[in-house]
């Protein structure tokens, strides 16, 4: 048997080490560039992914958490390899207007369940990303500085362990669609600039923003706005009612939120949920709601609403889209006659009122507790979408004194047992 060398050997196990390293590997996965053998440039399709491969590695150095190994699959050089699930799983390439470069353009991180201290220097380590989504992962910290991100228009945050104020660095992005910053630590006041951008959706629910709600909230061309299980506090802004040809769904559900009912909401004529249940609201339900004729799911329970429930909102059911009329544990008195038939079929929930002849009713003594209060929301006796003589009746006010100059307090109700049939927040 031929002996080797000393020198032979030391050279055939250097051969072997180097071959391991570039060709071994497991679970289907690229292999890793070994420490002393880091990519260059040239290794890449071009500059732009090269950058990219730098930017991914130094955020996965930074991974706390990943119980699906997502980052196993954040190894070797081809990143925009969008046809192979086991090649950088979360990242999507295009070719970015007046380019040929094809780059990172899009990451979906949702439902990853990945751990990371900072997104700063990751998310906006990508010039050319138009959209970021990171639902139900470990994020914590800020949301970092987007401003360099010149096609950037979807952002989802929610469900992550985010914090601080408002992330007002979003505000400049004018090209910004979509916003998610559901199930996170936010906190502080929602600066009125946020709605000047061209939002689509809007989604701040589920987490701890107080002071009120803007009053510039009209200025909104949103589809969807969520504020529900904030600590948001005044009034509904009147100048919601300038949303009436874009806003199909909204959530103010579980704040803090009081005044009186606003008549402008009467305009909304898309929208098809309002829920404003579990606030501090008082006054009639205003004729005007009347209008709202493709509204499916109307939520007013569990505030301080008096007086009758209007016929013509009950006649949503039969004229419109209404299927669900929630207004529970309020202060109500009487019903329109076709309120009535609505109870029966399940529409219509009016129980802890103070409705004579109905079961599940408020004690007497807590009824006449709350009438005796002054009542300071008066009742506008038309509707916005009927003709009144000497009337125009497109107009939209935007200002608080237009209809109401209140914004009555309302003394806490005594402790009873409650219906709650609210719609409840999720962790999704």
């Amino acid at each position: 048997m031929m002996m080797m060398s000393p020198s032979s050997l030391v050279i055939t196990i250097l051969i072997l080490s180097v071959s391991t390293a570039l060709g071994g590997h497991s679970h289907g996965f690229p292999p890793a560039p070994s420490p002393g053998l880091q990519p260059d440039p040239a290794d890449f399709q071009n500059m732009k992914q090269f950058l990219a491969y730098l930017v991914i590695q130094r955020f996965k150095r930074t991974i706390t958490s990943d119980p699906l190994n997502i980052t196993g699959t954040w190894v070797g050089t081809s990143i925009c390899d969008n046809d192979d699930i086991n090649t950088y799983r979360g990242f999507f390439c295009d070719t970015p207007p007046n380019t040929t470069d094809l780059t990172v353009a899009s990451i979906d991180f949702n439902g990853f369940h990945l751990g990371a201290p900072t997104l700063d220097g990751f998310i906006n380590g990508f010039p050319d990303l138009a959209l970021f989504h990171a639902n139900s992962n470990n994020f914590a910290g800020t949301v970092p500085n987007l401003l360099g991100l010149q096609y950037f228009y979807e952002l989802d945050l929610s469900n992550n362990k985010l914090s601080g104020l408002f992330p007002t660095n979003v505000v400049p992005l004018s090209g910004l669609a979509f916003l998610d910053l559901r199930f996170n630590f936010f906190q502080g006041p929602v600066p009125p600039p946020i709605f000047l951008i061209g939002y689509e959706a809007l989604f701040l629910n589920n987490n701890f923003f107080n002071s009120s709600i803007p009053a510039n909230l009209g200025s909104s061309p949103v589809e969807y706005l969520t504020f529900a299980n904030n600590r948001f506090t005044g009034p509904i802004p009147v100048s919601i009612c300038n949303t009436s040809s874009t806003l199909l769904e909204v959530l103010f559900l579980n704040n803090q939120l009081s005044g009186c009912l606003p008549y402008e909401i009467g305009y909304l004529r898309d929208i098809t949920v309002f829920d404003a249940g579990l606030n501090k609201l008082t006054g009639h339900i205003p004729l005007s709601f009347g209008c709202l004729s493709n509204v499916q799911e109307l939520n007013l329970a569990q505030n301080y609403l008096y007086g009758e429930v209007p016929e013509v909102v009950c006649q949503l059911a039969r004229t419109g889209n209404l299927v669900n009329l929630s207004l529970a544990d309020n202060f109500f008195t009487a019903l329109g006659a076709n309120c009535w038939d609505l109870i029966h079929n399940n529409v219509l929930d009016v129980r802890w009122n103070c409705i004579p002849g109905l079961p599940h009713q408020r004690p007497l003594k807590e009824c006449a507790w709350f009438l005796s209060l002054p009542k300071l929301c008066p009742l506008v006796p038309y509707m916005p979408c009927e003709a009144h003589p000497g009337r125009q009746n497109t107009t939209c006010y935007n200002d608080w004194a237009s209809h109401f100059n209140h914004n009555p307090p309302m003394p806490p109700v005594p402790p009873h047992a409650s219906f709650n049939q609210l719609r409840k927040g999720k962790r999704n």
